[in-house]
């Protein structure tokens, strides 16, 4: 953060914590572009505000990241990933396949593979998403 940034931060957080009600409703209307929620308490308008002036200034979260969250928010979060030791089970056209995770890959039938992708194609004859194959996404 530059001394600009931080002096910029600085004078928002002064001015921000010295409106009253009205002044907070303004501002609001100002930074978003529409009028808060009805009900909002001063401090909390303020709080939000504050969250955007340092979102705004530093640059806020990365695209991934936000991503994330939305699939969070939304009740989507990514399963954890399956752990060295677990084993995957799939009964497909009438033989069940079983796979054991590993350090870096999976091993089926002996054999080591980089991905449960490459191990669904080989089963399959057909591309799938091997976490969606395995039950594990």
């Amino acid at each position: 953060m530059t001394a600009g940034h931080h002096e910029e931060i600085v004078r928002s957080i002064d001015e921000i914590i010295a409106l009253d009600r009205l002044g907070c409703l303004q501002r609001w209307r100002e930074v978003f572009g529409r009028p808060p929620p009805k009900y909002l308490s001063s401090q909390f308008m303020q709080r939000v505000l504050l969250w955007e002036v340092q979102d705004r200034t530093l640059g806020g979260v990365s695209r991934k990241t936000d991503r994330a969250l939305a699939r969070v928010a939304a009740g989507k979060a990514s399963p954890a990933p399956a752990k060295p030791g677990a084993h995957l089970v799939r009964e497909w056209n009438g033989r069940t396949y079983q796979v054991e995770v590993i350090d870096g890959g999976y091993v089926m039938d002996g054999k080591t593979w980089r991905s449960l992708s490459a191990i669904a194609r080989h089963i399959t004859g057909a591309h799938w998403s091997g976490p969606r194959f395995f039950g594990v996404s």
